[in-house]
């Protein structure tokens, strides 16, 4: 019996073969897409040098400058024609290890690091005690924890009551328990919020309360940012502090929480090293196939290739790169003359606001103009559910005429939205709808993104779900051959906005000039 479900659990890891495939017309490049990203696939090589060995890609990093390289070099390996193109300068950071230590009142190594653009400690340990913001109502309360702060590290965040996933509360709980702990996150975090709201009102803002705790002696900040999953921690930038700021996961952060407000003088220890670059470049990561017919027409293989610096950046967005590196790929293969021209763009500066993607759209007004369709991903791991016209009134004609084309396998999964709503944020495909532009977003299923790996620890390798994206490279890689190929250039007439937030007329989005240096540049 052991040897039957050993094998039973082998067969089920094995990933199953897909060879049938149903195509509404007998089209050999369709049918040669298919068995190029389903036979042959390069997905898991890629992740896994770009996830494990490269890693986060920080704008204004060394990683993110080995990473543009490495994706160089795979685009001039499969003869396209690639490049780094400049769009501006932002505030350059490099880190090296960090650890963090409870030495009191018993030792143990804590889960966190430091923050993206955090100064570190120089490499010296720094051993404090820890104190936390109490329960606030006068700006003079404020000014008498001040006092008490000096030598601190000061803990900043809301201190979950438990670190379960809801969805296991939910599960297992008795009603009775399920209702308590509600109640005690709901009361806790109020009471929380209401008290450092008067510490930053009191400070005139958030980067005025964190000088104060800085000019008041405290020798560090504390965060940490549950979005819900076991052991797992948000994680963000520093925000302009000039002391060492470090994130704990959900779980210890409670542990020195708790030591701390039961007095029992958590003792931690910080080792950190970092490095501020000061301005340095920063780049987008064009490729291009030359139009063989019209040139002046582009498709447009879009993903942000930036993430955030405290795990891998796996999901967000390290599958949408490989995706749309994939295609790439698949598309000099098996279409190396296309009708249209089509570009991979990997941007850069997406978590700061869009910026690789609005710089080139302010730069490259000839694409904006010559634009056929532009694919973007950037939402997970998963399949791909839902496509939208984005207020494109007549798009959704294209957009289903080529959707009836892509084999059935991959097309029954998808709900087209037309002529749908047009996006004035979310990701890159936004800087081009701002101008009327067709850009299309590949909206996936979400894997417990949200919860468990968007902006988190856990955004690492083995989250990806490589079948979901081979079927996402099937997908991308028709769109982009038969947008290409089609006669017919997509049209922009954009549908009457009836209503927009809170019953006031609707707008078409407004195209927002890209940051091209760092608001930071000048600490």
């Amino acid at each position: 019996m052991r040897r039957f479900a050993v094998v039973i659990f082998l067969t089920i890891l094995q990933p199953v073969p897909l060879s049938a495939q149903q195509l509404a017309t007998d089209n050999s490049i369709l049918r040669a897409i298919w068995n190029e990203a389903i036979n042959n696939s390069q997905l898991e090589p890629m992740a896994q040098a770009l996830l494990d060995s490269v890693g986060p890609r920080l704008t204004g990093s060394p990683q993110m400058e080995r990473a543009q390289a490495w994706a160089i070099e795979r685009l001039e390996s499969w003869g396209v024609e690639a490049r780094l193109e400049n769009y501006g300068t932002w505030e350059g950071w490099d880190r090296g290890p960090s650890h963090i230590d409870l030495l009191e009142p018993r030792v143990r190594s804590l889960e966190g690091g430091l923050l993206a653009w955090s100064p570190g400690t120089d490499g010296r340990p720094l051993d404090a005690g820890v104190t936390y913001v109490p329960e606030l109502f006068t700006a003079t309360e404020w000014e008498a924890f001040l006092e008490t702060v000096e030598g601190k590290w000061v803990m900043l965040s809301f201190p979950q009551p438990t670190c379960r996933p809801n969805e296991q509360w939910i599960q297992s709980g008795i009603r009775e328990s399920v209702v308590q702990m509600d109640e005690a996150r709901r009361t806790t975090n109020q009471r929380w919020n209401q008290s450092v709201a008067v510490a930053r009102e009191a400070e005139g803002g958030t980067t005025e309360l964190h000088n104060a705790l800085e000019e008041a002696g405290a020798v560090g900040i504390i965060t940490s940012s549950w979005p819900g999953g076991s052991g797992v921690a948000r994680i963000f930038d520093a925000e302009n502090r000039a002391s060492p700021t470090v994130h704990l996961s959900c779980e210890d952060y409670g542990l020195v929480y708790r030591l701390a407000m039961n007095g029992q003088d958590p003792l931690l220890r910080v080792t950190a090293e970092a490095e501020n670059l000061g301005e340095v470049p920063v780049y987008n990561v064009i490729g291009e196939i030359p139009g063989t017919e019209l040139p002046d027409e582009y498709v447009v293989l879009s993903a942000h290739y930036d993430s955030w610096e405290g795990s891998s950046g796996a999901t967000d967005n390290g599958s949408g790169s490989i995706l749309m590196l994939e295609v790439m790929r698949i598309l000099t293969a098996v279409y190396p003359q296309p009708k249209r021209t089509i570009l991979i763009a990997l941007w850069n500066g997406e978590e700061q606001g869009l910026n690789g993607s609005r710089a080139f759209t302010e730069d490259h007004p000839e694409v904006v103009q010559g634009l056929q369709a532009l694919w973007n991903q950037d939402n997970g791991t998963g399949r791909v559910v839902t496509m939208s016209a984005q207020g494109l009134v007549d798009a959704g004609g294209s957009l289903a005429r080529w959707l009836a084309q892509v084999p059935a396998e991959v097309s029954q999964h998808i709900d087209l939205d037309v002529p749908g709503n047009p996006s004035g944020g979310g990701s890159d495909y936004a800087s081009f709808m701002c101008w009327g532009a067709p850009g299309f977003n590949l909206s996936a299923l979400g894997w417990n993104y949200s919860t468990h790996t968007w902006h988190s620890n856990r955004d690492t390798y083995d989250k990806l779900v490589f079948g979901d994206i081979r079927n996402n490279a099937v997908l991308t890689a028709s769109l982009a051959y038969l947008a290409s190929e089609d006669d017919e250039f997509t049209s922009r007439r954009q549908r009457t906005l009836i209503a927009g937030r809170d019953g006031q007329p609707g707008s078409w989005p407004t195209c927002r000039p890209a940051e091209r240096s760092s608001p930071n540049s000048d600490r």
